[in-house]
């Protein structure tokens, strides 16, 4: 190849060679790249996006346009650039806009459907009796192990230390805090269940529920807590599937979804810049697609701006509802609620497999897989049925020591509110 036959390169001889690589990989030519720049439409997302990648700097567009050579000498890369920003200058901005609206549709939606799992996680956490049964029988375990000490008749307890339950282990090493308070809500709501079946019984038939009341008094004591396990274990093991909400909202990634709006909210103020600029002289299709575009998008935003705005009040508010009457947990980020609640229902699932198998090894009847549908119902005389079997101290071991349960983190001006 002689002096004259070398190609010219204007970009950083790595950039130019991965821009040439790129455009080997479109199946457009330059010209019908021209006519979707110029009528705002005509490109899929897969070619947008890598045009977008091989966007050449200010600086280097610059350079480009003002080379005065040979075009035919260029390289692949500088040649293609040169091209396209000689017949339309703004053109790499208009791809840049092109792609926005190709994701938009996706990227609200995203939104839209994280503001929801928000709202309807807040819904879930402060409506599902269940779960405040747990934190209440939680809150009531602390206390009575707690009595006599300083620690004792608090009013609440730090959600954080939901994550720690399973860790506190009784000096056997098998029994975690954790496994023992649900064990005990199983048992009672599997003797709330008996109750409303015997009920639900003497309506269609009494002298039926005096046979059944009958057979129920004759059972042993392990018998029938074998038998309350096996009637509450579908109840509280099914808790978790109660909580999609809470789950999808334990997902979300607090800094991008927080940004997320106003992202999209900047990316449509350059498109509305843009239209403006080529206001004047413009041919083909590209303002009025992008127009269009703008008076969607623009006043969709505005709403969903107000929504993020109601729905982080609610989450805010929800957060408070468990944080009230002392000083506020200090937390990652405003969404740290959903995850902590959620990993706390994981372990609870866990714990209710680990009964289930015990039962069974026991050759207790297998507890049905699917929980049946069940409505929301208040623990019926929870300090009888629950704390009269509690044990008057409950001892628990760490690595290299035993201690009692008042060295558990139970700060007394907590409150949580159990009203529903």
């Amino acid at each position: 190849m002689t002096k004259d036959d070398a190609q010219v390169f204007i970009l950083e001889s790595r950039k130019s060679q991965n821009t040439a690589i790129v455009l080997k990989s479109l199946v457009v030519s330059r010209k019908e790249i021209i006519e979707a720049l110029l009528e705002g439409q005509g490109l899929s997302s897969d070619t947008l996006e890598k045009l977008a990648k091989i966007s050449p700097s200010q600086e280097e567009a610059t350079k480009i346009l003002q080379f005065n050579g040979n075009p035919t000498k260029l390289a692949d890369a500088e040649s293609f650039h040169f091209y396209i920003l000689k017949s339309i200058p703004s053109a790499f901005i208009r791809i840049n806009a092109m792609l926005f609206r190709s994701n938009y549709d996706s990227e609200i939606l995203h939104l839209k459907e994280s503001l929801q799992a928000l709202e309807l996680g807040s819904k879930e956490i402060r409506t599902r009796g269940l779960f405040l049964k747990l934190l209440e029988a939680i809150l009531k375990a602390g206390n009575k192990m707690n009595a006599g000490t300083s620690r004792g008749d608090a009013q609440g307890f730090n959600l954080s230390s939901l994550r720690k339950l399973s860790d506190v282990k009784r000096t056997d090493g098998k029994t975690s805090l954790l496994h023992f308070v649900v064990e005990q809500v199983v048992r009672a709501e599997g003797r709330r269940c008996q109750i409303n079946r015997n009920h639900s019984l003497g309506r269609i038939n009494s002298q039926r529920t005096k046979s059944s009341n009958l057979i129920s008094e004759s059972l042993t004591a392990d018998d029938r807590d074998k038998e309350y396990l096996k009637l509450g274990l579908p109840t509280v093991g099914g808790l978790s599937t109660e909580f999609s909400n809470v789950k999808k909202a334990a997902t979300i990634k607090y800094d991008t979804f927080i940004k997320m709006c106003s992202t999209l909210t900047s990316h449509v103020a350059e498109i509305r810049q843009l239209v403006t600029r080529c206001a004047n002289g413009e041919r083909g299709g590209f303002l009025r697609e992008m127009k269009e575009f703008l008076e969607k998008c623009e006043e969709e935003l505005k709403l969903v701006r107000g929504e993020q705005t109601r729905v982080m009040e609610l989450v805010k508010r929800t957060t408070e509802y468990y944080q009230a009457g002392g000083s506020k947990e200090k937390w990652a980020h405003p969404l740290q609620l959903f995850v902590i609640v959620k990993d706390f229902l994981d372990m609870a699932d866990r714990v209710c497999i680990d009964i289930t198998r015990n039962s069974q090894k026991k050759n207790v009847t297998s507890v049905p897989s699917s929980p049946p549908a069940r409505t929301s119902v208040r623990f019926p005389n929870f300090r009888t049925h629950f704390m009269s079997d509690m044990p008057k101290k409950f001892i628990y071991s760490s690595k290299h020591m035993t201690y009692t349960m008042h060295t558990y983190d139970l700060p007394k001006k907590k409150v949580i509110d159990f009203k529903e």
